[in-house]
């Protein structure tokens, strides 16, 4: 694919998730993914956020590597 048809596709990605935003009345296009994929595949809320409050962020001693990044 070339670079001119990689940029078309996404400007034209990005028209259609700004078209979808508005449509559906969402904030972001987060919120706009998330429904569509519990509306297209029934996907059911509690499978959104399973380990919410379960896992914490990232720290640099779990980067893979992380001593040979000097």
């Amino acid at each position: 694919m070339s670079r001119d048809n990689n940029d078309f596709n996404k400007k034209n990605t990005l028209v259609l998730s700004g078209k979808a935003k508005k449509v559906l009345k969402r904030k972001s296009y987060d919120k706009v993914i998330r429904y569509v994929f519990e509306h297209s595949f029934d996907i059911p809320d509690n499978m959104f956020g399973v380990d919410k409050g379960r896992i914490s962020s990232f720290t640099e001693e779990d980067r893979l590597f992380s001593e040979y990044d000097d």
